[in-house]
């Protein structure tokens, strides 16, 4: 099925997460194809993809990044990613591939 799949990367920075980049592609295949084509992808779409902010409490303090992982296990971290989705005018709970850059170092499996 012809769908809209995404690489996303997370900023992270002294352990806070201090943005988002994002980068789309509309393939078909199975479900099992799509993520290892942008898994694939990862280091070469890193450099292109585009830049988007990082939500920041009252204060203006960024995300501790833990507090993105227990947002993670419960399913709720795509709530974080709702203006790349809008932005590429795509459902809520696309394809993704997620994947963390620590302190400027790609952290990819």
């Amino acid at each position: 099925m012809l769908e809209i799949i995404l690489n996303i990367y997370i900023i992270i920075e002294k352990y806070k997460i201090v943005g988002f980049k994002a980068i789309s592609y509309e393939i078909d295949g199975d479900d099992d194809d799509k993520i290892k084509y942008l898994k694939s992808r990862v280091i070469e779409d890193y450099q292109r993809a585009k830049e988007f902010s990082a939500p920041t409490n009252r204060f203006g303090q960024f995300m501790e990044y833990r507090k993105f992982s227990k947002l993670e296990e419960q399913g709720m971290h795509y709530q974080l990613f709702e203006n790349i989705f809008s932005y590429y005018s795509i459902p809520e709970r696309p394809l993704v591939c997620v994947t963390p850059i620590l302190d400027g170092k790609i952290l990819n499996q």
